[in-house]
Parts: C-alpha cells; structure tokens; sequence
C-alpha cells in the first residue's frame, strides 16, 4: 500500500489488531510537561528502569527545578549518572532549565497546553537539544496534544509496515504518522507500536512467524515473494 488513502485504511486496520493483542492503552496524563521534558531528556539512550532510578534521584537530591537549575553542574551529573551519558544530560537539563527561565520568567510549560499545537512543538524545539521526539512526547504524554512521537521502535516497526514510505527519517514520520489517523488513535497506537517492536518485531531477527501483522507488512510480504521466487 503506497497512497495515502492505502495508508490510512492500513493505519486503521494496524490500530484495530494491536488493540486487540496488547490492549487499547488509555491516556492519562504523565505529569506537568516541564517534568515530562526533564524525564525524556533524561530518557534518551537508556532503558526505563534507569530514567525512572535518575529521575527519582535528581528530584530527591534537589527539592525544586530551580534548585537543579542553579545547583554545580557536577552536582546535577552525579544525580542523573544511572541514566547514563550523564556529562551530556546534565548540562542540557540545566541549559533548558535556564532557557525556560530566560523566556518566560518562570519555571513552567503550562502554557503550552493553550498555545497552537505547532507553535507549541516549534517553542519547545528551540530548546537546545529537544528534537521533534521529545517535544512531541512532552505535548501528548502530558498534555494530551495530538502530537504523535516517533522513537527508534516506532520508526522501525511503522517502516517495516509501510505506514511510512522507505528512507523516511524519524523526524518526518511524526507528522506522516499523524496524517494517517484520528488524534484519539495517536497515544494508544504510539504505545502499541512500542509494545510490538519489543515483543515481536526486533531490530534484529523479528519474530515474522509470531506477527499478527503478517498481511498488513509491506516487509514480510516482500520477503514472501522473494523466497517464493527463489
């Protein structure tokens, strides 16, 4: 399925078969979003369990952003160390941290739940160091703003299904992605599609023969074709 019309009746059939398998995720807010942005900088590069140790060590260490804002960089570096990289995110959690405060005179992104959707996206991208992803995960997971956040299992497992033409980078599959469905779908297909590339469709050796998507996957059929050629 390569036209747009294609896509979304395969968007909607994808949607449809995930929910059945993994469950149709509800959305709940994660938390205000300048505490969402700190949790997916702290996120990237590194697993769950060791954002969620960094996270809960930073904020027990420092009682208020502002406090991680003003505190020794080393200080900030330690905190977060479980997170990995830690010589990077610190200084970019605090230079956004300054960022916010230089902008808007406090330390705070509830406005951004009034603001336009892509001038929202577009203020948290002139942060530096915040990307399409994050920004996009900060609007939806807090917010609930129908943004859709493509990581490296959304990215891999969207391509490999054809939902999004090949060669396509991740900063461009956020918006063919949200193009394809209604803003109710994003969050719950967001979440599945993370929940299919860890149990099933891995960036190496995919377990095809388990996939409830084998008719839906431009990969797999084409894979079909050539070991029936062969």
């Amino acid at each position: 399925m390569t036209d747009d019309a294609g896509r979304r009746e395969q968007y909607a059939a994808i949607f449809r078969i995930l929910a059945e398998v993994y469950g149709r995720p509800v959305w709940r807010s994660h938390g205000p979003p300048l505490d969402e942005l700190i949790g997916t900088i702290l996120s990237q590069a590194t697993a769950d369990v060791n954002t969620a140790r960094a996270y809960a060590e930073l904020t027990a260490r420092f009682p208020t952003w502002e406090a991680v804002m003003d505190a020794p960089p080393e200080a900030v570096s330690a905190a977060i160390r479980s997170a990995g990289l830690s010589q990077i995110k610190g200084p970019r959690i605090q230079n956004a941290l300054r960022h916010i405060q230089r902008e808007r005179g406090e330390l705070s992104l509830d406005f951004l739940a009034e603001m336009p959707l892509d001038e929202a996206l577009a203020w948290l991208m002139r942060i530096d160091g915040v990307g399409p992803k994050t920004a996009a995960i900060v609007m939806l997971f807090s917010l609930g703003r129908p943004a859709f956040p493509v990581d490296t299992h959304v990215h891999r497992v969207a391509g490999r299904l054809g939902l999004i033409p090949p060669r396509t980078s991740a900063n461009k599959a956020h918006d063919l992605l949200a193009a394809l469905g209604p803003p109710e779908s994003y969050y719950p297909l967001h979440i599945n599609l993370i929940h299919h590339g860890r149990e099933i469709c891995h960036a190496r050796n995919p377990h095809c023969h388990l996939c409830p998507l084998q008719d839906l996957c431009d990969d797999y059929l084409a894979r079909a074709v050539r070991a029936a050629d062969a």
